[in-house]
C-alpha cells in the first residue's frame, strides 16, 4: 500500500526532536512548600548545549526581577534548581517539589557542566527554590492548605 500510513511506525518524541539549542524548559519557582505556592514559567528556544546550571538559574532570577506576575516570589532567596521531571517521563505524587533522585537531578550551581550533562532535554520541567525550606519541608511533608 504505497502512501499509507502505518499507525504503529514510531515518530520521534518531542524531547528529543528538537536540537538542544532550542529546547522549551518549565521552570517552577516555589515560594512555599506547606502551602503549595508555586508558580510557572516558559523559557523558549533555550540552549542547554552552551548554557550551564549557573546560567540557567540567573536567567530564571531575572526573570523573576522582571515580571509583574513574579512581585509576590520576590520575598525568597532562591539558591537550588532540580528536576522535577523529564518530558514523557512519570510525575510525581507530590506537586510541590519531587523529593527523589536528591543525589542526582539537584543541578550544581558551582560547576560548568552543561545542562544536557544533567539528562536534561526538551521538556524537562525544573523547581527552583530555597534549599533550607526545601530539606525543613522534606523532613516534615505537611501541607497547610
Amino acid at each position: 500500500m504505497s502512501g499509507a500510513i502505518d499507525p504503529y511506525s514510531e515518530e520521534p518524541l518531542t524531547s528529543s526532536g528538537r536540537p538542544l539549542t532550542t529546547s522549551t524548559l518549565t521552570i517552577r519557582v516555589i515560594k512555599s512548600f506547606p502551602y503549595r505556592n508555586v508558580k510557572n514559567f516558559v523559557l523558549q528556544n533555550y540552549d542547554l548545549e552552551n548554557k550551564s546550571a549557573k546560567d540557567l538559574f540567573d536567567d530564571c532570577v531575572k526573570k523573576i526581577n522582571s515580571e509583574g506576575a513574579f512581585r509576590p516570589f520576590r520575598n525568597v532567596q532562591y539558591d537550588s534548581l532540580k528536576i522535577y521531571t523529564h518530558a514523557h517521563g512519570s510525575k510525581t505524587v507530590n506537586l510541590v517539589i519531587n523529593f527523589d533522585h536528591d543525589d542526582n537531578w539537584i543541578l550544581n550551581l558551582k560547576d560548568n557542566r552543561k545542562l544536557y550533562e544533567y539528562g536534561i532535554e526538551n521538556e524537562t520541567e525544573i523547581s527552583l527554590f530555597k534549599m533550607q525550606d526545601y530539606l525543613e519541608f522534606k523532613a516534615n511533608p505537611e501541607e497547610k492548605w
